[in-house]
């Protein structure tokens, strides 16, 4: 939760030129002009007593502790993490960040899904926050482009249950020419667990029988500056 700001000077929206507020900022110059800050006060619209809409955006930016964070957040996680925002402004963002999520994850599926961070990307905001693991199938043609999306299933804060069987039951029903397997660690920490490891190896044992390869497994995790936030086997040579 945020801390006292009445030591913070409040800035007058109405001292400001009128061609300098958000919305005519954005009608004049193009919405790449805008801060952040500009940009989350545009849908919050009106600010708060003794915090104008701007400064009220930049505390919840502040509070979240990055954009990219904002952006991943369910709209009670944004009404929790800073005073002055109610679930209707904070309904309003969550909405717009996931048009956002939504756009990218359409583009992204026409690139190359052996890509490990083009996987984190189209992944990542969604299963950030996931309680529990999740384990998720790409299928995908000739051209490593996405065939379909396959939710396997869902298990502990540990370990996630799954059979190389249901792996591939829907990469052979959808004639898939590959496979990358995905999924998330609550932990935040993508190094791979002996129950990861084990897996890797039945899945890729059973994709050499079938014929259909597996490309990846891709573990997420959090985003730690200095570190990747993703394991990929692929590039830790864990997959022939």
């Amino acid at each position: 939760m945020e801390g006292n700001y009445d030591d913070e000077p409040t800035l007058q929206l109405r001292d400001m030129d009128s061609r300098d507020l958000p919305r005519e900022k954005l009608q004049r110059l193009g919405r790449t002009a805008l801060t952040d800050e500009e940009l989350i006060a545009i849908f919050l619209r009106t600010g708060i007593h003794g915090c104008n809409v701007l400064e009220l955006a930049a505390r919840l930016k502040r509070a979240a502790g990055s954009l990219s964070a904002l952006g991943r957040m369910e709209a009670r996680q944004i009404a929790d993490c800073c005073k002055g925002i109610g679930m209707a402004k904070a309904a309003t963002l969550a909405a717009v960040f996931e048009l956002g999520h939504r756009a990218l994850k359409e583009e992204l599926e026409d690139e190359d899904m052996t890509i490990p961070r083009i996987v984190y990307d189209y992944l990542g905001p969604e299963l950030h926050f996931a309680p529990e693991e999740n384990l998720v199938v790409l299928l995908l043609n000739a051209q490593r482009r996405l065939i379909r999306r396959c939710n396997i299933g869902k298990g502990t804060l540990t370990r996630v249950l799954a059979h190389p069987r249901n792996i591939y039951r829907e990469a052979v029903i959808h004639n898939a020419c590959s496979i990358v397997m995905v999924h998330n660690h609550p932990s935040g920490d993508p190094a791979p667990s002996k129950p990861d490891l084990e897996l890797t190896a039945q899945v890729a044992e059973a994709g050499k029988i079938i014929g259909i390869p597996l490309k990846d497994h891709i573990i997420l995790g959090a985003e730690v500056v200095g570190k990747l936030p993703y394991y990929s086997f692929k590039d830790n040579h864990r997959l022939s």
